[in-house]
């Protein structure tokens, strides 16, 4: 099964990613893992990712599509979940034509709907294991008494993200709504959309998120 996340910073598409990964065997295709992946990998599509970044260029689509193409090409264990991409309308469109070209299928699109006031005050108090990308906060899983990692057990390897304060989120959130948010309506005319509360707990989500690919 091959599936997107779609939702604002923060709503936890990552953490949710992880997840299924674990429990699915499935394979998540981050853009921005993929991009610094690719940059020193060698490979043709890496040597010229590399170039576009030396030059200080954008990465363009069709950059992005290869590398996903390249993805679809290799293991495809329990289907590819798509997170970061696509972002716009084109994109869309772009990988849906890639997804036919190599006899794939998206099969789901989630969306993570939330509350805007509620996420800031929830991303503006995370922090993130350095070592393994786990997520923590303040008030609902703080970082442990004894400094170590629920997850890898690094120690006092802890970080929050520069642009996690309610400034910046405010200008990414519009970005996002802005450019991404008319995919809620291209999917949901398409007939792929499921809607889960974003702001629900870890494991809430997670029963959600299965009880719609299951469903």
């Amino acid at each position: 099964m091959n599936i997107i996340l779609l939702g604002p910073p923060g709503a936890g598409k990552g953490t949710q990613a992880r997840h299924l990964v674990d429990t699915r065997n499935m394979v998540q295709l981050s853009t921005g893992d993929m991009l610094r992946e690719a940059k020193d990998s060698g490979t043709d599509m890496g040597k010229i990712l590399a170039d576009v970044m030396a030059r200080g260029d954008l990465v363009t689509d069709q950059i992005v599509i290869g590398l996903i193409r390249e993805k679809l090409s290799g293991e495809k264990a329990g289907g590819f979940i798509f997170d970061g991409f696509p972002r716009t309308l084109e994109q869309a469109d772009a990988l849906g034509a890639l997804m036919a070209s190599e006899g794939q299928t998206l099969d789901q699109v989630i969306e993570m709907r939330v509350d805007d006031a509620a996420l800031v005050e929830r991303i503006t108090a995370r922090s993130t294991c350095g070592g393994c990308g786990e997520v923590y906060n303040d008030k609902t899983k703080p970082i442990p008494a004894d400094g170590k990692c629920t997850n890898c057990g690094k120690e006092n390897d802890f970080k929050r993200r520069a642009d996690d304060n309610e400034e910046s989120l405010k200008t990414r959130l519009m970005a996002y709504y802005k450019q991404t948010s008319p995919l809620i309506g291209y999917y949901y005319a398409k007939d792929m959309l499921k809607v889960v509360d974003g702001l629900a707990s870890i494991e809430e989500v997670q029963g959600s998120i299965a009880g719609a690919l299951d469903g």
